[in-house]
């Protein structure tokens, strides 16, 4: 059985936002962290279109989350969002 490993880090302007966005989407074959100036996905599976499907819908997952971290922070003004945490049904407020 072959093992496909690989990671795709992406610059964010909100990393801790955008990765809680993500969380939901921690499965089996894709986990993201924040890192710094940025998210890290960790990609890890046997199947190669498995693996294509679970990426094609992290970045379009990722596109809108970035944008919904973007507005969240326009629309307080340019500040950093608080009051969000991560949870099994995404982002909420604290």
């Amino acid at each position: 059985m072959i093992r496909i490993e690989g990671a795709i880090e992406t610059p964010h302007n909100h990393p801790e936002c955008v990765a809680a966005a993500l969380e939901p989407d921690n499965l089996t074959l894709i986990r993201t962290s924040p890192i710094e100036g940025g998210v890290r996905a960790e990609i890890d599976g046997t199947r190669l279109r498995s693996i294509i499907a679970s990426v094609d819908d992290y970045l379009m997952n990722l596109a809108i989350a970035e944008d919904v971290c973007t507005a969240a922070v326009r629309r307080q003004g340019g500040s950093e969002i608080s009051g969000v945490e991560s949870g099994s049904s995404g982002l909420k407020n604290r």
